[in-house]
């Protein structure tokens, strides 16, 4: 892939892709210059006898002919193209050799005439200096001769085909470099011939006749010839006229056209070759699916067929220009911006310090690269201001449509290197910055049972995390480590890759530990980086706690008094219809279920988007259990279908539009503004635009004690008598028990609710009921409905009866966030 390759797997597929394009389109260009420049050569030499149409046409005809017996060769494999590149050599040495001779065999009149003079100072000083004509400019002559240093990368180009890459490359290159300056420079001809010349033998001076010669005529007076002429009318001699000046200086004329041919050819021949083993690497890396037709190899070589056709196609609508000093600097500004990116990809992985970047050139330096792409860049501007920003348009179109498209490639580039040094480096700057209340951002740990097993709890997250902070998505493996640490390790990159798939915002953390509130407690207290740490809880609610069993109900408030503890402010989510599809998702990801003819089929969920809360929220969701079994294919019973179907639907709610609705928010007590914030950063989605919030906040000062009064008669019988019932289950039941007996019970089921609790309680407890029906009165419309959650504290309050206390508050309503903050002001009125 040469350049393409250099270029990508240093500083990514973004600038790779962009750039693989342009220098794979500059080859095939480059094919049709040197094309050009033979077909030139043989129209001169047939121009006075055998012209088939007219110059230009002609030009384009022997082009087009000649390409395709260039196409017959490379198609017939490297092994063809390289022994016609050693017979071109050969021939092209040879015609080398031949000019030197002819520069010291002494020139004959015809050749003077002509304006070849042998080795003189004179007209060595006289050419030295520039003399630009026709509006030609250093920078316009540049841009036509600067395609003849391109083939220095021809090399890198075939790498895939060389026995020691590694070696030959930096030792051919640069040889290449070296020996190739050396010719250029040993055979500019501006020791030998003269600028202008007529080709007339009568230009002879006659000494008895004074002639006054000046400018650039002024030197061959000197030696004998009055080319004043020229001066007047253009003449076809000369450096300036004659294309075929070499020919006229040789030592044998013929040789030199057998040169043209052999240095054409040779450099067409390379491009052609070049050119589709280019675009074929572009094509395999997958960067542009619609070009992977051209990825396809064919022979023991994997030889680009397809990209030779195509290489064919564009260089043919380029011969038909016809014109070599129209395309010469086309190709100047694409293999410019080439450059210009290699010398910034050593300079970036250098900057980078990547210890894979690891450059054993003697006398490499980093700076010199980043000052030879600054002057690459600098003479495209120079050469052609449009053509560059032209150029620079294209090669910024490619970038962006890389960058959206995001391949799922993985180079070690240097851009991902910079990356991580940015964030260490920005991450330690924050260490050293104080907390203000303005620059708070909510921050979520996500702790699941399973990542993929809550999408609606998940897409709720990540509204409220995405553009505004750190989210982190965990796991507890429970078990044996032995056992756990294994399946955990083959989770890690599984679970980020299936986050980046689904465009999370999220990052995934796991540990392993003997029970899940270890797990929870170790990620709540280790999770983050400095000031990148989570601040906020976001659990899902646990609706089987009735049946789960003391331990699991333990665990789990146990979890919220430890998020407590470490000042988490802490959301928990609850919708009618449970959060957990687990068993309604394959190994591999989350899917949509389409209930046809009775039958559960499985279809590929393609936007599972990210966690919803802003930077630093944990997200905590536990398995529910379901007492119906459950059939993925085949016929459910009906009442098993028409449940996950409910469930489905309520999983994606918070991934598509919110309709027009409010988002209820019921403000009870001044948690430091959590209860707000997010809500109203639920409001700046697109998904939430049309739903506005309503605040409903506490009662008036100094109405408390007539408040609860109120509440207490506005309790509603069979809302306390399902509070009863929910907690009957779990009550200790002294009655007429002596005190001995108390206290065995309370030793054997210490979890258990008592009397004395439900008595001291009953207030706070009525409190909730209330709550939910005012809930149901005033809010049971709402999109969503945010309530302050309510405080157990710790071993005052048993962990049934505060379950209860959140069942009841949240039974019944439309999609509820309980919320309460650390006490900690989020919200501020002043700057």
């Amino acid at each position: 892939g040469g350049a393409y390759y250099m270029i990508s797997r240093s500083l990514g597929p973004e600038f790779g892709g962009s750039i693989g394009l342009i220098f794979a389109f500059a080859n095939a260009v480059g094919v049709s210059m040197y094309v050009v420049g033979f077909a030139e050569t043989v129209v001169d030499l047939l121009k006075n006898s055998a012209i088939m149409v007219d110059e230009m046409n002609d030009i384009r005809i022997i082009g087009c002919i000649t390409i395709v017996l260039l196409l017959g060769i490379s198609v017939a494999g490297m092994e063809w193209e390289a022994k016609a590149q050693i017979l071109l050599l050969v021939i092209l040495l040879v015609a080398i050799v031949n000019v030197f001779v002819g520069t010291v065999i002494p020139a004959t009149n015809e050749k003077k005439a002509q304006g070849f003079f042998n080795y003189r100072s004179k007209i060595f000083l006289e050419n030295f200096t520039p003399e630009f004509r026709d509006g030609e400019t250093f920078f316009s002559v540049f841009a036509i001769f600067f395609p003849a240093a391109t083939g220095i990368l021809a090399g890198a180009n075939i790498s895939g085909d060389l026995r020691d890459a590694q070696a030959a490359l930096p030792k051919g290159t640069l040889l290449a470099i070296l020996i190739t300056g050396l010719t250029y420079l040993a055979m500019a001809l501006s020791a030998t011939v003269v600028r202008d010349a007529t080709g007339n033998s009568s230009s002879i001076i006659n000494h008895t006749t004074p002639v006054i010669c000046n400018g650039s005529t002024a030197v061959a007076c000197e030696l004998g010839y009055d080319f004043s002429s020229c001066e007047v009318e253009k003449c076809k001699f000369g450096l300036m006229n004659n294309f075929q000046v070499m020919t006229l200086v040789s030592g044998f004329g013929p040789l030199i056209i057998a040169g043209t041919f052999s240095a054409t050819l040779s450099s067409a021949l390379a491009s052609l070759v070049s050119a589709p083993k280019v675009f074929q690497a572009l094509c395999k890396d997958n960067i542009y699916r619609a070009l992977h037709f051209f990825a396809k190899g064919h022979g023991k070589n994997n030889e680009p067929i397809r990209g030779y056709v195509l290489t064919f196609i564009i260089s043919v609508a380029f011969i038909l220009i016809g014109d070599l000093n129209t395309i010469a600097p086309i190709i100047s500004n694409f293999f410019l911006a080439s450059y210009a990116l290699i010398n910034f990809s050593c300079f970036h992985a250098s900057y980078a310090k990547s210890p894979g970047w690891r450059p054993a050139y003697k006398y490499y330096n980093m700076w010199l690269s980043l000052m030879g792409a600054l002057l690459c860049c600098v003479v495209m501007f120079v050469i052609n201001w449009w053509a560059a920003l032209l150029t620079y348009g294209i090669e910024f179109l490619l970038y962006i449509y890389v960058t959206v498209k995001k391949p799922d490639v993985n180079w070690g580039s240097s851009t991902q290197a910079v990356t991580f040094v940015s964030a260490v480096s920005n991450a330690l700057s924050l260490s050293g910055v104080e907390d203000h209340v303005k620059n708070f951002r909510p921050q979520i740990l996500v702790l699941t049972g399973s990542t993929r097993s809550r999408p609606a709890l998940l897409d709720l997250a990540h509204s409220f995390s995405k553009n505004y902070g750190l989210c982190i998505t965990c796991e507890v493996f429970v078990g044996p480590r032995s056992e756990t640490v294994e399946e955990m390790n083959n989770a890690m990159e599984k679970n980020q890759l299936w986050l980046k798939k689904q465009k999370r915002k999220a990052f995934y953390a796991a540990v392993a530990c003997d029970n899940f509130r270890e797990g929870a407690e170790s990620l709540l207290q280790a999770s983050g980086l400095g000031r990148m740490k989570p601040n906020t809880l976001m659990i899902g609610f646990k609706k089987n706690w009735r049946t789960a069993g003391a331990e699991a109900v333990q665990s789990y408030v146990g979890i919220l008094h430890d998020a407590f503890d470490f000042e988490y402010g802490t959301a928990m989510l609850r919708v009618n219809q449970g959060l957990d599809v687990s068993h309604i998702v394959e190994a591999e990801g989350l899917y949509d279920i389409v209930f046809s003819r009775g039958c559960l089929q499985p279809f590929s969920y393609p936007t599972l988007q990210s966690i919803i809360f802003p930077p630093a929220v944990a997200l905590i969701s536990f398995s529910l259990s379901f007492s119906l079994p459950v059939s993925v294919c085949g016929s459910p019973p009906p009442q098993v279908a028409k449940m996950n179907e409910k469930l489905v639907e309520a999983s994606l709610q918070f991934k598509k539009k919110q309709p027009k609705g409010t988002i209820d928010v019921w403000w009870l007590f001044d948690d430091g503004g959590l209860t707000l914030l997010l809500p109203y950063i639920l409001t700046t989605r697109k998904k939430w635009k049309d739903c506005k919030m309503r605040i409903f906040i506490a009662g008036q000062p100094g109405r408390s004690d007539l408040d609860k009064e109120d509440s207490c008669s506005y309790l509603h019988f069979s809302s306390l008598k399902e509070l009863q019932e929910m907690i009957e289950p779990f009550r200790l039941h002294e009655g007429s028990k002596d005190a001995d007996q108390i206290r065995a019970l309370q030793k054997q089921q210490p979890w258990k609710v008592t009397d004395k609790e439900l008595s001291e309680f009953e207030e706070k407890t009525h409190l909730q009921v209330r709550l939910n029906e005012l809930l149901k009165e005033h809010s049971r419309s709402a999109n969503l409905i945010v309530v302050s959650m309510p405080i157990a504290r710790k071993e005052t309050i048993s962990d049934f009866l505060y379950m209860a206390w959140l069942d009841i508050l949240t039974k019944d309503l439309p999609p509820t966030l309980l919320i309460r903050g650390n006490h900690k002001s989020v919200l501020t009125f002043y700057s």
